[in-house]
């Protein structure tokens, strides 16, 4: 991690605001070399304040896939009560792939049990990037391609394609 990203990370866990958005700004300038920086922005994001919110979001839209080391808190943090938190933590876990598949049981909870159809329609979208090892997300993605809510089945749907061809 080059120094610029350790400090970075670093004034991110501080509690100083001003520290906080400044280190996300820097982050988001990185692009994928805030790579390393992936948790502690995912952890970030779930504030209150507007301006670090938007960096964080920044920061994790240019982000490749997590290293293997960032999958174990991700999937934690893709129970977050944070809306925000767990949205990002899912869409990173979505990017790991097949690199994941310690993440697939995490994502049919989520996928079957969350009340933000933003997260469910996010783990079927995240189960449809990992290939054959979401295998056992079938019957998940089953049930949600027939739901009512279009975006989630249309989501369910693609996946279940992804994941029989």
């Amino acid at each position: 991690m080059s120094n610029n990203a350790q400090d970075s990370v670093a004034q991110l866990s501080s509690g100083d605001l001003a520290h906080q958005v400044a280190a996300a700004e820097t982050l988001a300038r990185l692009g994928t070399n805030a790579q390393p920086a992936a948790v502690a922005l995912v952890e970030a994001c779930g504030t209150s304040d507007e301006s670090l919110r938007q960096w964080t979001s920044a920061a994790l839209e240019d982000l490749g896939p997590p290293s293997p080391g960032q999958i174990a808190p991700l999937i934690k943090l893709a129970r977050d009560p944070s809306t925000e938190v767990a949205y990002w933590a899912i869409t990173l876990l979505g990017r790991a792939g097949d690199a994941a598949p310690s993440a697939v049981a995490t994502l049919v909870e989520v996928l079957r049990n969350s009340s933000e159809i933003t997260l469910r329609e996010r783990s079927a979208w995240a189960l449809g990037k990992m290939g054959s090892v979401a295998q056992p997300a079938l019957p998940a993605l089953r049930e949600a391609a027939a739901t009512t809510q279009p975006r989630l089945s249309r989501l369910a749907r693609n996946a279940l394609e992804a994941l029989v061809s």
